[in-house]
């Protein structure tokens, strides 16, 4: 019998609170059932299984990071709203190890609150664009070069993998001034086909 109060929602809250605190690659439904006080198939009354589980936290992990990247830029344009929301997402990244990998999957085309959550998110970085003049064809490349950029640094950081003698801190302060330099020259085009 499933628990009382236990719902949809209930269940990927646990999992992402489980996910942060034991990592993603171990979060299991057999984990999740016993952090819920259930029997494994009790589980499947509220999710469908892994990938479903899967799909859902990265819903809740896109919408909690667009929200925070929102804030962030709200009031703020050019630099400051580049380097308010760079460290937003690094924040987020580091307060939910576990949640945050899940925000890189593609949000779900048949869940409508996983698309908005995603378009949020990538709404902010095309705000922030246009203050730099950057739009069109040209803002795709930009967006996907700050989503790279940012998401590699907090991914290398999180596995350990700047072993170098420098502050972390400072680098990430210098990532944030160089992406700035690239979109204050940002070519209007692309580069041409060879």
């Amino acid at each position: 019998m499933a628990r009382a109060g236990l719902n949809p929602q209930v269940v990927v809250r646990a999992a992402a609170q489980l996910a942060d605190e034991v990592g993603y690659e171990k979060l299991t439904l057999a984990a999740l059932a016993s952090r819920l006080g259930v029997a494994l198939p009790s589980l499947y009354k509220h999710i469908k299984g892994a990938d479903a589980l899967a799909q859902k936290l990265s819903a809740l992990a896109t919408a909690e990071i667009a929200d925070e990247m929102m804030t962030a830029a709200a009031g703020r344009s050019g630099a400051d709203a580049l380097r308010a929301v760079a460290v937003a997402y690094r924040s987020y990244a580091r307060r939910h190890p576990g949640r945050y990998p899940t925000s890189q999957r593609v949000p779900d085309p048949a869940d409508p609150e996983h698309l908005a959550a995603g378009e949020r998110a990538v709404g902010v970085v095309y705000a922030i664009l246009q203050g730099y003049g950057i739009d069109g064809a040209a803002a795709v490349d930009a967006v996907r070069m700050f989503r790279a950029a940012v998401h590699g640094f907090v991914s290398l950081e999180a596995t350990g993998g700047f072993g170098l003698p420098r502050e972390v801190d400072r680098s990430f302060d210098q990532m944030i001034a160089a992406l700035d330099i690239a979109l204050r020259s940002w070519p209007s085009t692309g580069p041409r086909a060879r």
